[in-house]
């Protein structure tokens, strides 16, 4: 039971780490006009999640595994793996803020933890990235991998939602409904990642770089991505 209220309470989209500040390029796909309507939100949405399973999720898996037994250097490698395929300057910040503020308030609520002594150790050129957080923090709550996994997709699809009512002509209930789509191939994305090592984790979508590298020189923004 403590493990499932766990799993609530940090998995959040409400978490305070900062979500609400990114779009994780919605913004830009907005004003490009990649996404216009609920159909093409609901396929950007599930691109980002399917981005999220085979990147950022092989981190959360490494993460997790690499606190199971008390490796610290494990977790270190699963962070630089990750923000080293951040190739544009606003996804890698957002998966740096969220990941320090996630541990800031992990090291707050819980006290001492491999979270604390990674986020103590970071030397600056391997920062703690989200992803491997979370993986590192539901590890020491008790969380199994699998429900860490499905915490980290939710939150990738509930950002860019969360956005959506913002930019789109989408309501509240919209949203949820995509969500709740989207959620139905978490399962598939996990078997899929399970077995991957940190040298398999990928993300390619060339659409998606360019439009975020262009929300960098845009004049007028709402989101940080």
């Amino acid at each position: 039971m403590a493990e499932a209220l766990r799993l609530l309470q940090f998995g959040d989209s409400v978490f305070p780490v900062g979500a609400f500040s990114f779009s994780n390029g919605l913004e830009m796909a907005v004003q490009h006009g990649t996404v216009h309507d609920r159909s093409s939100l609901q396929e950007y949405v599930r691109t980002i999640t399917r981005l999220a399973a085979t990147g950022d999720g092989v981190g959360v898996l490494a993460g997790h595994r690499g606190a199971a037994v008390g490796d610290l250097e494990q977790v270190r490698r699963a962070d630089e793996a990750v923000h080293l395929r951040k190739i544009n300057e606003e996804m890698r910040t957002m998966s740096v803020r969220m990941g320090r503020k996630l541990a800031e308030a992990a090291n707050r609520i819980i006290g001492e933890s491999l979270l604390k002594k990674r986020a103590a150790e970071t030397d600056g050129l391997v920062p703690v990235t989200y992803p491997v957080a979370l993986g590192v923090l539901f590890a020491e709550l008790g969380v199994d991998e699998q429900a860490a996994f499905a915490a980290h997709q939710y939150g990738a699809a509930s950002m860019v939602l969360s956005a959506a009512i913002r930019l789109l002509r989408v309501d509240h209930l919209d949203a949820q409904s995509i969500l709740y789509a989207v959620n139905e191939a978490v399962d598939d994305d996990y078997q899929d990642i399970r077995g991957a090592t940190l040298d398999d984790m990928q993300g390619f979508a060339p659409h998606l770089d360019v439009l975020a590298a262009a929300h960098q020189h845009a004049h007028v923004r709402m989101f940080m991505s």
